[in-house]
């Protein structure tokens, strides 16, 4: 192998690597992959973020920017109520769900349609007295079974449709995925509906309590003796008593950074004590009430005026490219300035019980915070947190519903008529939104998920190095020393499972973009139109269902689910081998291995 293969092919190493260990960031991961790629010569330093202006980037943008408005309209509302009804037994619940989720998926961001559905999810959860961990990995999988069925359903299909356009001169259409996608994603459903939720491990109580949205039935707070207490002098056994009628538990008293176990009852109250309290959301907001305690880390009060009467708690987890996601929390600020306190961490399904303020938060984690309820919404919003409760939308958000469903309809129709290209029509649907007030500038940019658009810019053009390199090459020649004797098929199938595997523990775009110029070169090599391998990489990509880490819908649901890193496989599974079995036929029958 020459200089630039071996170069190649260690950062691609070094990238799998990082990516897998998840301690990085996966954007941070990518830049420092573009900017080692640049330095060893594989990518010129000119064409360094030529990935940022490409069509795939500029799309899955768009895509993201109108989904977001679309939700916030509540222009899909309607359709998340059609759960209510359809929850009289756990077979036609959970396919409720998963078809719902589905459905929206095929023209929405996948993450964009779990948080849309998660909190009527959650609700329905505790009105049925099913455990959410029940429902919420089928919904996670349905809303990504979805996004097989269009262009703008996942990052995948739009990043291969884009590339095409390098192979054959013409992109993948709108509705080009649709005849594979659809067979495949109604066969996952029926699967997940029938089958898939029996294998799901769920834990803690199967019936909800109505103020707690899952099975996260306590947390653990940090809370604080003002100088001014009037409980100073008492012992731990005293407070005790004075809360008898609260369900709570004392876990720690830590003064000047010293530690001393609850049990340790005749220990006195000092100013500045730090008690660390174990309770349900509803017991900590008491037990903070009634000895007048204040938060460890206490949030700045607003102005006088300002103040609502009313506080309020609030459960969020924490979602992909939130502003939280690696912050510790003792470096969180934004809460402060809106009069809100965090006070307590969950993460699958347990409560943290270490200091609070050294919590590296990440996705999935589920926090309760507390409030003026007129503050709180504002403050959910700011940090790209998810709420677990029916969300609240203002008239006139909603007001603009109709509009944004023509604006998106009409960039739909333009590309389905071949009018324009997809960036070009959801690029102006996006601008029309801005300019008729239907989106304002904050909500513009609040839409993209930033870290996904970085990862796009900065993988795309080390995904053409693999092909300017001649990496490709050398990929393929062991691929298809591996397969020598059998047939194009039985290739395409080992294609689909080896893009499957790297999903799982990759980010699905960037397992797109490395397997794309893969797989053609595999199809080039072996004569045959290269179109069902494109396919084949599409389809596989998106179908991440084996590790929380694959997907963001999986990491999202990881905390309100009280999964484990090991629970997804028992489903994902027997999904992922439906989805070859089905999937793979489909792309022979609407893509045929035609010579090239």
């Amino acid at each position: 192998m020459s200089y630039s293969q071996v170069t190649i092919f260690a950062i691609l190493a070094g990238l799998f690597l990082a990516l897998a260990w998840g301690r990085v960031r996966y954007d941070v991961v990518a830049f420092l992959a573009l900017m080692a790629a640049v330095v060893c010569g594989v990518v010129p330093a000119g064409e360094a973020y030529l990935g940022f202006g490409h069509p795939a980037t500029i799309t899955v943008a768009a895509i993201l920017i109108l989904s977001q408005a679309l939700s916030a309209s509540g222009a899909t509302d309607s359709l998340a109520k059609l759960i209510k009804p359809a929850t009289k037994n756990t077979t036609l619940h959970v396919g409720t769900l998963s078809g719902l989720g589905a459905l929206l998926s095929t023209f929405m961001n996948n993450v964009g349609t779990l948080g849309l559905l998660l909190p009527a999810t959650l609700e329905s959860a505790s009105a049925t007295k099913r455990a959410a961990g029940l429902l919420l990995m089928p919904l996670s999988f349905g809303a990504i079974l979805g996004g097989l069925v269009t262009l703008i359903g996942t990052p995948p299909n739009i990043i291969i449709a884009t590339y095409r356009t390098e192979v054959s001169g013409a992109p993948f259409g709108l509705f080009d995925f649709t005849p594979v996608g659809l067979g495949t994603a109604v066969v996952g459903v029926l699967f997940i509906a029938l089958i898939g939720w029996r294998l799901v491990p769920v834990r803690g109580a199967k019936n909800t309590k109505a103020n707690d949205h899952f099975d996260i039935e306590n947390y653990i707070t940090e809370l604080r003796v003002p100088a001014e207490s009037p409980h100073i002098g008492k012992t731990l056994g005293d407070i005790d008593k004075m809360t008898a009628d609260i369900d709570t538990v004392i876990v720690d008293l830590v003064r000047g950074g010293r530690r001393f176990p609850g049990a340790a009852h005749h220990k006195e109250l000092a100013a500045g004590d730090i008690l660390k309290i174990e309770g349900s959301p509803a017991d900590i907001d008491k037990y903070m009430s009634k000895l007048g305690l204040e938060m460890s880390e206490p949030a700045a009060t607003p102005k006088d005026g300002e103040r609502s009467p009313d506080t309020a708690l609030s459960e969020v987890v924490v979602a992909p490219g939130s502003r939280l996601e690696g912050r510790a929390v003792g470096t969180i600020r934004m809460f402060a300035n809106r009069g809100v306190s965090l006070l307590a961490v969950s993460r699958q399904g347990t409560p943290f019980r270490g200091r609070l303020k050294t919590f590296r938060l990440r996705v999935g984690d589920v926090l309760l915070l507390r409030g003026d309820a007129d503050r709180l919404p504002d403050a959910i919003s700011a940090t790209g947190c998810l709420p677990l409760a029916e969300r609240q939308i203002s008239f006139g958000k909603r007001a603009h519903a109709r509009a944004l469903i023509a604006v998106f309809a009409a960039a739909i129709a333009a590309t389905t008529f071949g009018i324009l290209d997809i960036q070009i029509a959801l690029g102006l649907a996006v601008a029309v939104a801005v300019v008729a007030g239907l989106i304002s500038a904050r909500d513009l940019y609040d839409g993209i998920d930033w870290p996904v658009i970085v990862l796009l810019g900065c993988l795309i053009p080390v995904g053409g190095a693999l092909q300017t390199t001649g990496a490709t090459e050398v990929i393929a020649n062991v691929i298809l020393l591996i397969t020598e004797g059998y047939s194009a098929a039985v290739v395409l199938a080992l294609i689909m499972i080896v893009t499957m595997t790297l999903s799982d523990v990759l980010n699905n775009a960037a397992t797109a973009v490395v397997m794309g110029p893969i797989s053609v070169t595999i199809a080039e090599r072996l004569g045959v139109n290269s179109d069902p391998f494109l396919m084949a990489v599409a389809v596989a990509a998106s179908c991440a269902f084996l590790t929380p880490i694959g997907h963001q819908n999986n990491a999202l649901v990881m905390g309100p689910g009280n999964y484990r890193f090991g629970d997804y496989w028992r489903m994902g599974l027997p999904l992922e081998v439906i989805v070859i079995a089905v999937s793979l036929p489909l792309i022979l029958i609407f893509w045929p291995l035609l010579p090239a």
